[in-house]
């Protein structure tokens, strides 16, 4: 789960990392009044979407006017912007953060995540703040320095004077050394406890008058473990996220929307990234991540079906199941239970493996749904490729 930007600085103020005065308004009065209660040298009016590369979309805003607050907050919000994180459909502006400017000396870039090679806790700094890291690592991997953390010790000092000193830090300001070391440690602890899966701070900035201060916040939590953080469940904005996503885990649904015209029902993770993959190899490109369990029954397969077909961008859909735990009569009978339900109006290829394969394709075709049924997975994927299109050559081809 990600949060927005002003959510996150609550937290960080809640593990003593340092963050500008900052509040979000949700009118133009209240964005007068906080302005008035600022008194800031600089104001800064951000819209929170849980996108990056707000600032290119126009929504970042600094003003030294504090009459220009209200206007500018009432500018940004309802706007819709369009970033690389995005898309070209953009994010509506629904939620504007105005807080004090800082006079910065120097950006830095730090943020703390898991290494999935090495299953540790990873800090990741860079000298490059303001920028995108990745933009960093791809040109000037050098500049971009990493501190993996023993979970069994966790944050030590040393960990924290290596990092300081790998950016230079004592020979650019010494006073702030320990300040950056502390700041580490609170940001591990909050990392732990709250069972993130990434925290991100960039710019961390050096000010003039030497105070370290998170310019900007990013947090995304482990949607496994929110069960144990109320707190954290408060911050979610149903509006940033995909609907169908939503709908998915209410029926607990594993489901990612993609930008494909191929929806795809797998059973098991694994399978499903196999199937993305022989989609791609196929020609097209899959619309989505949709895995319906090892344990999957016919109410959770009709529920899942569903969801595909009210992606206005799917244009046929996969179905391809092997018979572990799941029997495939019971995927059978959850088409068909959809079908019920819903008019299918796509066309539709199952491709049916495992316990009770035979039963399970002998009810579609018995069952008077205009259904393909298959038992190899290549002949599958080319038979949904072909009665769908391959957008991804079309695309191609017209580049």
């Amino acid at each position: 789960m990600n949060i927005h930007e002003f959510q996150a600085k609550q937290l960080f103020s809640q593990f003593d990392i340092p963050v500008p005065r900052g509040k979000e308004v949700k009118n133009p009065v209240a964005a007068e009044k906080w302005a008035a209660k600022l008194n800031a040298p600089v104001y800064v009016v951000k819209a929170q979407i849980h996108a990056g590369g707000r600032g290119k979309a126009g929504g970042v805003k600094l003003t030294k006017n504090r009459d220009e607050v209200p206007g500018l907050m009432k500018e940004m919000l309802g706007k819709k912007l369009v970033t690389h994180q995005t898309g070209p459909k953009g994010r509506k502006v629904r939620r504007v953060l105005i807080e004090e400017g800082a006079g910065i000396a120097k950006e830095l870039y730090l943020s703390l995540l898991v290494d999935r090679d090495s299953g540790r806790p990873v800090f990741i700094a860079s000298t490059e703040g303001g920028m995108e890291i990745e933009e960093v690592a791809a040109h000037t991997p050098e500049k971009v320095l990493q501190e993996a953390i023993d979970p069994a010790v966790g944050f030590q000092g040393h960990n924290g004077r290596n990092l300081a000193f790998s950016l230079g830090l004592p020979a650019l300001e010494p006073s702030i050394v320990n300040p950056f070391i502390a700041l580490l440690g609170n940001l591990y602890r909050l990392f732990m406890e709250k069972n993130a899966s990434l925290v991100e701070i960039n710019p961390l900035v050096i000010t003039t008058d030497k105070r370290l201060i998170a310019l900007d916040g990013k947090v995304s939590f482990d949607d496994n473990a929110l069960f144990k953080h109320a707190d954290v469940q408060a911050f979610r904005d149903l509006n940033e996220e995909e609907p169908l996503e939503i709908e998915a885990a209410k029926n607990n649904l594993n489901y990612v929307k993609l930008d494909g015209n191929i929806g795809c029902m797998v059973n098991g993770a694994g399978l499903a990234m196999a199937t993305m993959d022989v989609i791609k190899l196929a020609g097209s490109e899959p619309a989505n991540f949709l895995d319906v369990g090892g344990g999957a029954t016919k109410e959770t397969v009709a529920a899942g079906f569903r969801i595909l077909l009210k992606d206005r961008n799917v244009k046929g859909i996969f179905i391809n199941i092997f018979g572990g735990i799941v029997r495939c009569e019971r995927i059978a009978h959850g088409v068909i239970d959809a079908a019920k339900e819903v008019a299918i109006k796509l066309p539709v290829v199952v491709r049916l493996q495992g316990t009770n394969a035979e039963e399970g394709r002998k009810l579609l075709q018995e069952s008077g749904l205009k259904v393909e049924v298959a038992t190899d997975l290549w002949e599958a994927a080319q038979k949904i490729v072909a009665v769908t299109g391959k957008k991804r050559k079309k695309a191609e081809a017209a580049a």
